[in-house]
């Protein structure tokens, strides 16, 4: 039997307050998760990106904050699809002084 089919007949013997207790810790484990941004060594300077490209994240909030739509983001680099930009803003909210850091060091270069 599979790791995740072992696990699954676990859950399935846990009572509902079980269950909500698993999935609150399962939920703090990917509290700094971000679907579709990732930050990967070597690539970018690490700074964190949009999967399957390298167009950093804040570059995009830079665009965003110097009034550019998401539609003339998506026309400007069209690898990207919506879904990444929504990915991309979550990322900013949730690390907006990272970003802020970011777009002013690479102001500064």
């Amino acid at each position: 039997m599979s790791a995740l089919a072992e696990v699954e007949t676990l859950i399935d013997s846990l009572r509902a307050p079980e269950r909500v207790t698993l999935l609150q810790r399962l939920a703090r484990g990917l509290g700094d998760a971000f679907p579709g941004v990732e930050s990967t060594d070597g690539v970018c300077g690490s700074e964190p990106c949009i999967v399957r490209t390298r167009i950093p994240v804040w570059v995009l909030e830079q665009g965003r904050r110097l009034g550019l739509s998401e539609a003339e983001l998506l026309r400007c680099y069209p690898t990207l699809r919506a879904v990444d930009l929504v990915n991309a803003w979550a990322y900013v909210r949730e690390h907006p002084s990272e970003i802020d850091a970011q777009i002013l060091a690479n102001e500064e270069a």
